[in-house]
């Protein structure tokens, strides 16, 4: 027996079992000219987006442009047919397709030349964003109702005499019996499906903006998404599992930027005990500090002050859950953070370092000096009731359940390096290690160790491995690769003086700077099995101060840092709204972009929303759907199936046709 049809043994229940799928030759050999043929089909365009922070209005419109991926389509096609602003015009409609059209009704009417016109424009845009797909993903994708038109109108070729007139007819039918309207928004959609295939979103889903669950709701409609968790996703993460410091640390956060709505509209979460409580407890707050932080919205007087007393309460709240857990889990070293005991309440100072400093609020009605972690009665109640909301919330759960489902800590994912924060280094340059157990972690088996924790906190939310309490330490801790600094301060930016920022200075975990080198990078990719001279490292979490002249070009193009910046908060210490990256088979290509504003606005910008785009890398040749971690599974099968294609020949498997 030759080696070959030992091999084949060998494999020969895995073979029987492919059999079932594919009963003979024929239908074998069709398989394998049809993966083979895919193998040759150009690598599809690659989408990532990060530190989304619940700005949802901003997020959607980069999915709606792409990140310029669309406009740059608009160029190529009609780069001497029509002016820029003719262009711009064209984008926007697919951008906003039913809000274009009802402006243009407004002004006056749309004559059937503009119908005629858009769908003949879009018809070609949608060939063009789809011709590196199979018909058969083609087909799947188009809407329903319109799937055997326009499938026809994808496949006329531009210029063809012999199909001119037949085209002609369609879009002229298409107009005479009212669906033109219907056939523009389809092909829209259709043309932000095809621009880009996959999509990666690298972390902070969740954070100060006001609608979260309203991205959530787009991710899960999505056809291809991926997700790296960031620090605020975890904190969400376990909140909605029920751990009880994350519960109060997300509601604090939440109503430090008055977005009460999601909370309670968006998931239903009752706020009417904690704010029971607050306004008996802290009537009139002494400090102006738990105000809300309004970002370009307004609140009537009384609802800022209801809000200033949740804030308050749910933080002190929070400050005794947490000391708790910190005494509780003495391996998690936090033990600078123990505030409540460090106070003098008489005179309203807290010691630190040797030092005393006086409190910029010392009104804690809640506070046993003697017992300062204990949670009053009442306290317990509200906690107990807001724990009960969100784990027993189906909207949360559903939202929860899709992060744990199509989330990890990092991922690599066509030898690129996907991950939100960082890989804690020392000073010296090496990874840093934890000790859990007697076993210690470090680089790869870190990452991969709390991914484990995560995933069993989720299977195993009750149960005595405290995993749900690495959750926490995931949020804040000093070796946590989601949070990346020594330590968090928000309890002394609260109640102690601004001019004294060295009290409540972060600092960075030294990968910030070490990933400045490009020798770094490439011992992180090598350490994740990756090759250092052509994979990526690419980043979030934090945003990038373009207008200070830091470069989200790191270690010599090794690491990209794209934290979005889509937040209103960072715009000005940034001078941009963050960066996007782009993947296809020809480039890279980083983005930066201007501020969004609004709807409206994009529907009137006469310019484009993106301020650069630098080539970060470009193809010798234009990659092949072979080049990618796709390519090489469909390789493996192909493998497989000339192993059952040579079992039929050979006679080991018999070959079955139907009747």
């Amino acid at each position: 027996m030759n080696l070959r049809r030992e091999q084949l043994m060998k494999d020969l229940k895995y073979l029987e079992l492919l059999a079932e799928q594919f009963p003979n030759i024929p239908a074998v050999s069709t398989e394998i000219i049809n993966l083979k043929a895919i193998l040759n089909l150009p690598k599809s365009t690659e989408h990532f987006l990060t530190d989304l922070h619940g700005e949802a209005e901003a997020f959607k419109y980069m999915l709606k442009t792409a990140s310029g991926v669309i406009e740059y389509k608009i160029d190529q096609i009609f780069s001497d047919k029509l002016t820029d602003t003719e262009k711009r015009e064209l984008a926007t409609l697919i951008f906003y397709p039913k809000s274009k059209m009802k402006e243009l009704h407004e002004r006056g009417g749309i004559p059937p030349e503009w119908y005629k016109e858009a769908l003949d424009y879009m018809v070609r845009i949608s060939q063009e964003v789809s011709s590196i797909y199979t018909r058969s993903k083609v087909r799947k994708a188009l809407p329903e109702k319109f799937a055997y038109i326009i499938e026809e109108l994808l496949h006329i070729k531009e210029g063809d005499p012999n199909k001119k007139d037949y085209k002609d007819q369609i879009l002229t039918t298409i107009i005479e019996i009212e669906q033109a309207e219907n056939f523009i928004i389809s092909l829209s959609e259709l043309i932000q499906s095809f621009a880009v295939d996959k999509l990666h979103i690298i972390g902070d889903i969740f954070d100060r903006g006001p609608a979260p669950d309203v991205i959530m709701n787009v991710l899960k409609n999505h056809h291809n998404v991926d997700i790296q968790w960031g620090n605020h996703d975890i904190l969400w993460m376990g909140a909605a599992l029920g751990q009880k410091a994350l519960i109060a640390t997300a509601l604090r956060i939440a109503l430090r930027y008055g977005n009460l709505e999601f909370l309670e509209e968006g998931y239903g979460i009752n706020m009417r005990p904690l704010a029971r409580f607050a306004m008996n407890h802290y009537q009139e707050p002494d400090s102006e500090i738990f105000e809300p932080k309004l970002i370009e919205r307004e609140l009537d007087q009384d609802e800022i002050k209801i809000m200033t007393q949740m804030h308050k309460a749910i933080a002190v709240i929070q400050f005794k859950l947490e000391g708790q857990l910190i005494k509780k889990r003495p391996e998690f070293k936090m033990n600078e953070a123990l505030y409540l005991e460090k106070i003098d309440y008489e005179k309203g100072t807290i010691s630190l370092a040797d030092a005393e400093y006086k409190l910029t609020d010392s009104h804690f009605p809640t506070v046993d000096p003697l017992d300062p972690y204990r949670l009053s009665g009442w306290e317990e109640e509200v906690i107990e009731q807001l724990s009960y909301s969100f784990k027993n919330n189906d909207r949360l759960k559903e939202d929860i359940r899709f992060l744990f489902n199509n989330g990890n800590m990092y991922r690599k994912y066509n030898g690129n390096l996907l991950f939100h924060g960082c890989l804690p280094m020392t000073e010296a340059g090496d990874f840093s290690t934890i000790e859990v157990e007697g076993k210690e972690y470090s680089g790869k088996k870190l990452m991969d160790f709390f991914d484990d924790v995560i995933r069993r906190s989720y299977s195993k939310p009750d149960s005595e491995g405290g995993y749900k309490d690495w959750l926490w330490y995931l949020w804040r801790g000093e070796l946590s690769p989601l949070f990346g600094k020594e330590k968090m301060t928000t309890f002394l930016r609260y109640f102690t003086d601004e001019d004294q920022p060295e009290l409540y200075r972060e600092k960075k975990n030294p990968y910030y700077q070490a990933r400045e080198n490009e020798y770094v990078c490439k011992k992180i990719l090598t350490e994740f099995g990756l090759d250092p001279e052509s994979g990526h490292i690419i980043n979030g979490h934090t945003p990038v101060a373009e207008k200070k002249g830091e470069s989200p070009i790191k270690g010599n193009g090794r690491l990209l840092v794209i934290d979005g910046g889509i937040s209103a908060a960072y715009h000005e210490k940034t001078g941009i709204a963050g960066y996007t990256l782009t993947y296809s088979n020809t480039k890279m290509r980083l983005i930066s972009h201007e501020p969004f504003i609004s709807k409206k606005n994009a529907l009137h910008k006469d310019s484009r929303d993106t301020i650069s785009a630098t080539e970060v890398l470009k193809f010798e040749r234009p990659q092949k759907i072979a080049d990618t971690d796709i390519g090489k599974k469909l390789n493996e099968d192909v493998e497989h199936l000339m192993q059952l294609l040579k079992a039929y020949q050979d006679g080991i498997i018999k070959e079955k046709y139907p009747g």
